[in-house]
């Protein structure tokens, strides 16, 4: 099933989405792209990505027929997103064609463009007969999409949700603590002059993870320079762009904390064109653990949230909403936290002695 944005879905037909076309576009046979939908193992990663994006980019809804038609299961969920970050998306994606596929039920993928659509969107897939949504940040924490769902009677669970919308189930890691705990490694790591890259205005995690940063500087008794603080929007350009505005200052700082992956790979980018050398003289960290991480270079410090996990969770736990009310039983919302870890790569070190 494909949900076009802003239109009424409607049911595969001749002009449907093949796996043909999927196989297509990325470049590799369909067997590879079978392999990737139905969580196989034996897949280079660089691969496992490509078919990733190509499934996003053309809305293919990979149906999980044969296992449906054995469990007699006709369930069908649906992943609704926008988000900038392709390396995210994909985690996303990962976990849940996973999980899907070892549930026996069907997953149709939905773009919307911003949170009005999101709204439209909500009320399409009703109308196709999706019987719950997976909603990756900043959806999951949008109240207006949880007022949606409401009205359509659909159940939800939001994915990376820095907040839980009223009567909403979500996952996520705690973003605040996350951030405290990298900007104290770093000022551990004797920095105390540190830039940081603001995420998109649209994410409520965005907040969190720049009080965290605030509330650590605090902490450590140390002063936080509000021109060391830069407005950005989870891709890699503005991750570029904020880095210019860093570097480019006479007293620049000694580390540089992005909020997400994609932004710090844009700070590694920006600081190799400036001549500056990571990590000797400036620390470079980031957000998420996404498979950006670690194919920069150097391999970046960041922190890791466990995406993949988290949206394989997501599925169970729509699946045991979609059940109750099935079965005419209460589900009581729940705000579910995973743990979070700091990896240290190669972009993190003592600060440079002055």
């Amino acid at each position: 099933m494909d949900i076009e944005p802003g239109q009424k879905a409607a049911r595969r037909g001749r002009n449907a989405i093949t796996i043909h076309d999927v196989a297509k576009h990325c470049g590799v046979s369909p067997m590879t792209v079978s392999r990737v939908i139905n969580g196989e193992t034996n897949v280079r990663e660089e691969t496992r990505q490509k078919v990733l994006a190509s499934v996003a980019a053309l809305n293919y809804s990979p149906s999980t027929s044969a296992r449906t038609l054995a469990s007699r299961d006709d369930t069908q969920i649906a992943v609704l997103y926008t988000n900038p970050s392709t390396s995210y998306l994909n985690e996303i994606l990962i976990g849940a064609l996973t999980q899907t596929g070892l549930s026996g039920c069907r997953l149709t993928i939905a773009k919307c463009e911003g949170l009005d659509e999101a709204v439209e969107t909500v009320e399409d897939l009703a109308a196709a007969g999706i019987d719950g949504v997976l909603l990756p940040a900043p959806i999951s924490n949008s109240n207006r999409v949880a007022l949606a769902l409401d009205r359509v009677n659909l159940p939800s669970v939001g994915i990376a949700a820095a907040q839980q919308p009223p009567g909403r189930t979500t996952i996520a890691v705690d973003d605040h603590a996350a951030a405290f705990a990298m900007t104290t490694r770093l000022i551990e790591l004797g920095h105390t002059r540190i830039g940081f890259i603001k995420g998109h205005p649209n994410n409520r995690a965005s907040d969190f993870r720049t009080e965290g940063f605030y509330a650590a500087m605090n902490a450590a008794g140390l002063d936080v320079d509000v021109d060391l603080v830069v407005q950005g929007y989870f891709d890699y350009h503005s991750g570029f762009e904020a880095a210019a505005v860093l570097l480019g200052r006479p007293d620049r700082p000694t580390a540089i904390f992005a909020s997400n992956d994609d932004m710090a790979a844009g700070v590694l980018a920006n600081a190799h064109s400036f001549g500056v050398h990571v990590p000797a003289e400036l620390s470079v960290v980031g957000f998420d653990d996404t498979t950006t991480a670690t194919t920069v270079w150097p391999e970046l410090t960041t922190v890791r949230q466990p995406t993949v996990h988290m949206a394989s969770e997501a599925v169970d736990l729509l699946l045991l909403q979609i059940r109750a009310k099935r079965a005419g039983a209460i589900f009581e919302p729940r705000r579910e936290l995973r743990d979070f870890e700091i990896i240290e790569r190669q972009t993190s070190a003592p600060a440079p002695k002055t």
